[in-house]
């Protein structure tokens, strides 16, 4: 833990303790932690030697839960928002990750991999997922921006995790399954090859409301739809709040790989 750093929690901030004993600042009026970005952490692969980088990092928390698992050996995480950027790195030095994961304050639009030091092995995101004329404008301009494609669209996170990746290196994104043809065009014009894909679903009744992705950066074509991933079991033709038993793996394990099977 860096001992310059202040850990005060101001008004418009509250401290929150979640999956793998993360400690975690979070922004009243921000985004905060939910299923998306555990579901993210928890679907890539432990590439325990491999250098990654995270595009659009907001709190870090997906940084944070990746370097708790060791699933890579160096992070570079990329925050547009100066302030989330700054929240970021408090977050990394409470968790004491200071050696594991560095936040820069940059565009993902103009990142390259000279601020990696190099290409990666892995990219990571969980983007802006609505167009900038949908849904209802947000009070808070952090959410706004966190959700809406106001600083770059999904083509450019995708074109942004190519030109930090390293020819084979994977690319894994969270995103909407109403906007699937957007991602997979996407992918498609950035030579990233969409390997494997997981819908997730509330229960067996709901429609998806989330989709997990992997792809390839110049991978031949092949792609995996694996079966949904049902978030919570059904009783009587009413939603219940409990965890499906595949949900309580992946939550207990921050894993898919019974899920999905070991050899992916």
């Amino acid at each position: 833990m860096d001992d310059n750093m202040d850990f005060t929690i101001f008004d418009d901030e509250r401290i929150d303790n979640v999956n793998e004993d993360i400690k975690l600042i979070q922004k009243k009026h921000g985004l905060t932690f939910g299923s998306d970005a555990y579901l993210l952490a928890a679907y890539m692969k432990e590439q325990k030697n491999s250098v990654a980088a995270e595009l659009g990092c907001g709190t870090g928390i997906i940084s944070l839960l990746t370097a708790a698992r060791n699933r890579f050996k160096y992070i570079y995480a990329f925050e547009i928002q100066d302030d989330f950027a700054k929240l970021s790195r408090r977050n990394i030095s409470l968790n004491a990750l200071d050696g594991r994961i560095e936040c820069q304050n940059k565009d993902v639009r103009e990142i390259s991999p000279a601020d990696t030091n190099g290409e990666v092995d892995v990219v990571f995101a969980n983007p802006p997922y609505m167009k900038t004329d949908s849904g209802k404008r947000n009070d808070s301009d952090a959410k706004y921006i966190a959700r809406h494609e106001v600083c770059g669209t999904i083509g450019d996170f995708c074109a942004a995790a190519s030109r930090l990746l390293k020819y084979g290196g994977r690319f894994y994104c969270v995103f909407r399954p109403d906007r699937t043809s957007s991602l997979l065009a996407s992918l498609r014009d950035s030579n990233l090859e969409p390997k494997e894909m997981t819908f997730v679903h509330a229960d067996e009744s709901s429609s998806p409301s989330m989709l997990l992705l992997c792809a390839v950066k110049g991978g031949a074509e092949s792609l995996k739809v694996s079966k949904p991933l049902l978030l919570h079991k059904k009783y009587s033709g009413e939603s219940s709040r409990e965890l499906s038993e595949s949900a309580k793996k992946i939550y207990d394990t921050m894993s898919f790989e019974d899920f999905l099977g070991s050899k992916r």
